[in-house]
């Protein structure tokens, strides 16, 4: 039983993640933080990739905006759809089965136009995110082996999906540490005062665990 607003240890939080999210089916075990800061200021935006050691054990569904050798080597590093125009008219017309966009920069004058469909669903590539890249290649497979893009929303919440129950508690201390020392990472030269304010683990149908903050912080600069 979940105790509500206890801060449980970093490997008590995952044993309990693992216990309480058993729902006939295999599910997803979340990362939740809430920052201390305020997106609406450019310098204190929060947004990046980090590549979880374990996946998030859900097979990622990869579409890729290229031409050429781009579109070639995208395709044979496991893209799942390239295209080009082609491509942004079969999203244009309302086909979005697939979890990660991305793009060579010159395709960009193609994407930009759908950014009203992609960009509220987070499939939006950007350059920061490692998703407009003249490497597609690279950047596919980076996904497919378990690269997670993050950014903080509105009320300076990041969440991340760090696995499946099925997971080793070793894989999903990895998952989350690795997830955690990458926002510490990615602190803005705008955040002041407190920058993490708190830490919670979730399953698909599960309550929230809330971690304490102190020893997630601590175990995650001392594995980085």
């Amino acid at each position: 039983m979940v105790q509500v607003g206890h801060a449980y240890s970093v490997e008590e939080a995952v044993g309990l993640a693992k216990e309480t999210g058993r729902a006939g089916f295999d599910s997803t075990v979340e990362l939740h933080l809430n920052l201390g800061i305020d997106p609406a200021h450019q310098d204190q935006q929060v947004r990046g990739t980090v590549a979880l050691p374990h996946g998030t054990g859900k097979t990622v569904r990869v579409i890729a905006f290229a031409s050429g050798d781009s579109a070639a080597g995208a395709k044979a590093a496991g893209a799942d759809e390239v295209g080009a125009e082609d491509l942004a008219q079969k999203v244009q017309s309302g086909w979005l089965d697939f979890d990660a966009t991305v793009a060579t920069p010159d395709m960009m004058r193609i994407v930009s136009p759908l950014g009203r469909i992609l960009g509220p669903r987070g499939l939006m590539p950007n350059a920061r995110a490692g998703t407009v890249t003249s490497d597609l290649a690279q950047a596919v497979q980076a996904i497919k082996a378990g690269q997670v893009e993050y950014r903080a929303d509105q009320g300076g919440n990041i969440h991340f999906a760090i696995g499946k129950v099925s997971f080793s508690e070793e894989q999903l201390l990895a998952n989350l540490l690795a997830a955690l020392d990458a926002i510490i990472r990615a602190r803005p030269d705008g955040a002041k005062g407190t920058y993490i304010n708190s830490v919670t683990l979730s399953t698909t149908m599960g309550p929230g665990i809330l971690v304490d903050l102190n020893e997630a912080v601590n175990m995650a600069r001392t594995v980085a």
